[in-house]
């Protein structure tokens, strides 16, 4: 028998609340999205389309990754052709370093790339601000030294007074911040009047900041784990780190469960709590990625990864290009 539209209609957004996490302003974020870092541009609009019919409704941006405009693209169609309403997505983009003393500006350019009226959360790249070469222009200028070039007159705090500004002008929904410590995070926390909704940061199996993810929890601040299968085969290639996919612990509870390894990975975030963003330019691991959300993991088996911890980070690009380590 079929059900009355409005009993159809509590159960899709029942479903909708188990897929998503409530942020510290009301607002509900997918608790699965899909990272477009270092995705091809011509691969971009065919991808992003096939992800909306699998079932993502957020994708997370930025305007250092350099395919704002595709992203719009393929979102601009999706939403003409009824495929997908405005109100079902939530887009991520972020300010780079460059842009901290134009921030509105900045948002308004990305806004524009990606054909938005309005962002459902705009990010902190990095708690830096370097020189500034122009809005959108998203270098990493080195001084004499070749040493990233960091403005030392733009405070974080000026910035993130100017992030909320964007949320009163309507041009944002929510707020956050992006590879904060438990410092900055705390620092943020004591002068917004606006808390930070997010906090993207690096954390998988071998990187899992507990400290850090639990502090920004107590605080309701959500962690959105970026790089959450540790940046697999292409920060390897990259930077020459160890995957963690290729952890022997891991491999025997992906066939425990005859899952691959990084479905157990992923599921093993969302069990935390924490928002993940995975990236891939494959149909299958599209539709593999979205299947975490079918099964569960047994405490056991969430008790045995976090005692594969190695306090590893696996993406290391501050370090390797802008001649300074921002996390030493």
């Amino acid at each position: 028998m079929k059900l009355p539209s409005i009993f159809r209609e509590n159960r899709r957004d029942r479903e909708r609340s188990r897929m998503a996490i409530t942020l510290n302003n009301g607002f509900q974020m997918p608790i699965i999205g899909l990272g477009v870092w270092r995705m091809e541009k011509k691969a971009i609009k065919d991808l992003i389309i096939e992800s909306i019919k699998i079932g993502f409704r957020h994708f997370d941006c930025a305007s250092d990754y350099k395919n704002e405009a595709e992203v719009g693209e393929a979102l601009c169609e999706a939403i003409k052709t009824g495929l997908v309403t405005r109100e079902e997505l939530f887009i991520t983009t972020k300010l780079w370093n460059t842009d901290h003393g134009h921030v509105v500006e900045a948002c308004k350019h990305s806004l524009k790339k990606l054909q938005l009226d309005y962002l459902d959360l705009y990010l902190v790249h990095f708690p830096i601000s370097i020189r500034h070469t122009g809005i959108g222009a998203t270098g990493s200028p080195l001084d004499e030294d070749g040493v990233l070039d960091i403005e030392t007159n733009i405070s974080l705090e000026t910035t993130w007074h100017a992030m909320e500004d964007l949320v009163s002008m309507g041009l944002v929904r929510s707020i956050g911040i992006s590879n904060y410590d438990i410092f900055l995070t705390r620092d943020c926390l004591a002068y917004s009047k606006i808390k930070p909704a997010v906090n993207q940061i690096e954390t998988h199996p071998y990187f899992q900041r507990e400290s850090l993810v639990k502090f920004c929890q107590k605080h309701g601040i959500c962690v959105t784990a970026h790089t959450p299968l540790g940046g697999a085969d292409a920060n390897t290639k990259r930077f020459g780190t160890v995957s963690c996919l290729d952890d022997p612990i891991l491999k025997g509870i992906a066939e425990k469960y005859k899952k691959t390894v990084a479905q157990i990975v992923l599921r093993w975030g969302i069990q935390r709590n924490t928002v993940v963003i995975p990236k891939t330019s494959k149909s299958e691991r599209l539709k593999e990625n979205f299947k975490v959300l079918e099964f569960e993991l047994a405490k056991e088996d969430m008790d045995v990864i976090q005692a594969i911890d190695k306090n590893y980070r696996s993406n290391i690009q501050p370090a390797k290009f802008w001649g300074i380590d921002l996390y030493a």
